[in-house]
């Protein structure tokens, strides 16, 4: 069977989302799962970006073994040197540099001539091969591209040295039959072009991600490039649970292996749209919630006869076993540590213990505790940085009554352990919960987006608040889960604020290093 490479660039295309802010400790949490899942590449960000996406790249490279981090530069020398610092502790080191191809971008973004794009691109792709092994090669808008100036420029820069040449479908334009028919052209017309891997890279804006995808795949492709969901800018990237389902599924006609763990993709899935804070619709492929359901009676017959009449993807296949029942207030701490072990989590003593802390208070107040549950609460004492000083929730109260102004309470510690109440009314309860908090944080704060959703089924179901906002000037996004929903949103929207501080203090220690 032929292998075709799986390129994840969740951390920095997909994190480049509107409203999607991960802190260094998600990202990291992300890339170990990305690592469980099988991604061949994890794309780790932007490190000349900013000294967070560095700090990003450069300890995500010293932590994942089993996949090889990369990370994006311009073709410029001193974003290729930024990259070499930040990844040249991983195993394998490996930068992913691009140019514009297309007329439209060349004249009016680069302002230069083709001429001069190709010099550019093989004078970085040289630059590159002094320090990284590996070098991929992008052709920005590859699909709006001439296809005799894109087969020339490939040549020269696989002649300078790149080991992957890319092909992006930058603003997702193309036709599958386009998108097949320009990889078909380049490994006809690419002198050397079997001797370094192809790649295909789609954005969904005509909703063809997939399809093109797959369409790269048959003209001669050995690597695809996506992120978990689709998350992405504008209407986001292929998703890659979907690739790596559709190659399975089909298999007899692909005859391909991906090394990916099918049974890694649910709760890859679900770590990402949590910490992301972007909800996966319910008909989503693969892993939205309805993926699995049918409603018509004709379907449900069939189901029962012989569930293949109108199942093609079963749950087990995904890892799905969100609503098993696992635990129960009765279960110990040795029960509820060997379970999160199986579910792939690995905490240290002390965040175990504390994850066992809130397990027992979710169980005396919850009758079922399904896995969706105990995702949500490992996840967050996975990922809870407690080298920053923060606010914590002490209590909200809230009054409310159809004929009565809302009014909200709350309490919270400072960073510094002070206990501070202030109230506020509103024109609704969760207004005057934000107004009420907004009084207690030192800052400015304008909310962006909120949103609630819930955790599992049932009337007991944990609810999971979601608020973007900017505080002091940024922009940052908060989560929280609870019993009920506006505790979770006054949690969620501390977690925000949270996230900045934490965010500022990293720069800081940055900086000082």
């Amino acid at each position: 069977m032929r292998k075709i490479d799986i390129f994840d660039t969740t951390l920095r295309d997909g994190e480049q989302s509107a409203g999607i802010n991960l802190n260094t400790a998600e990202k990291i949490e992300i890339a170990r799962q990305l690592e469980r899942f099988g991604a061949t590449i994890i794309e780790s960000g932007f490190p000349a970006a900013s000294p967070g996406d560095f700090d990003a790249v450069q300890r995500i490279a010293g932590t994942v073994k089993n996949s090889i981090v990369t990370g994006l530069a311009r073709s410029v020398e001193s974003d290729i040197s930024r990259a070499w610092e930040a990844l040249k502790g991983g195993e394998q080191p490996h930068v992913h540099i691009f140019i514009a191809t297309s007329p439209i971008h060349m004249e009016h973004k680069l302002m230069k001539t083709p001429e001069q794009v190709m010099e550019t691109a093989i004078a970085s792709v040289k630059y590159a091969k002094k320090f990284f092994p590996l070098v991929q090669w992008s052709a920005e808008d590859a699909s709006r591209s001439d296809p005799e100036f894109l087969v020339r420029i490939i040549r020269k820069v696989i002649e300078a040295g790149a080991t992957t040449i890319n092909l992006p479908d930058t603003v997702g334009y193309a036709t599958p039959a386009e998108y097949g028919a320009m990889f078909k052209y380049v490994t006809d017309n690419v002198i050397g072009i079997e001797n370094v891997k192809l790649s295909a890279h789609c954005h969904n804006d005509l909703g063809m991600a997939t399809a093109n995808t797959l369409a790269a795949i048959e003209n001669g492709a050995t690597q695809v490039e996506g992120t978990i969901n689709g998350i992405g800018e504008r209407a986001g990237n292929v998703a890659l649970e979907e690739i790596a389902v559709a190659l399975h599924i089909r298999k007899q006609i692909y005859e391909i292996e991906t090394g990916i763990q099918l049974k890694e993709i649910k709760r890859t899935s679900q770590l990402v749209s949590q910490l992301t804070g972007s909800l996966i619709q319910p008909n989503k492929a693969v892993v939205g919630k309805n993926a699995f359901a049918h409603e018509s009676g004709i379907h449900q017959d069939g189901m029962l006869k012989n569930p293949l009449t109108y199942e093609i993807i079963t749950p087990e296949l995904i890892g799905d076993a969100s609503t098993q029942l696992v635990l129960g207030k009765h279960s110990g701490r040795h029960a509820f540590k060997d379970r999160a072990i199986k579910m792939g989590f690995e905490l240290s003593d002390e965040k175990l213990n504390q994850a066992f802390v809130e397990f027992k208070k979710l169980a005396d107040s919850k009758k079922e505790i399904v896995e969706d549950d105990l995702f949500v609460l490992l996840t967050d004492q996975q990922i809870n940085d407690k080298e920053v000083p923060v606010y914590e929730l002490e209590s909200v109260q809230v009054h409310y009554g159809t004929a009565n102004i809302p009014t909200a309470t709350a309490s919270a510690y400072k960073p510094d352990g002070e206990l501070i109440r202030d109230s506020a009314t509103g024109a609704g309860s969760v207004e005057a919960i934000f107004n009420s908090l907004e009084r207690l944080v030192a800052g400015k704060v304008h909310i962006l987006d909120y949103r609630v959703t819930s955790i599992g089924k049932g009337r007991d179901a944990l609810g999971e608040a979601v608020i973007n906002m900017t505080y002091n000037g940024e922009t940052v996004t908060g989560r929280d889960v609870a019993q009920d929903v506006l505790e979770a949103t006054a949690k969620a929207y501390l977690n925000a604020v949270n996230r900045q501080l934490v965010k500022a203090g990293q720069k800081i220690s940055v900086a000082a290093g």
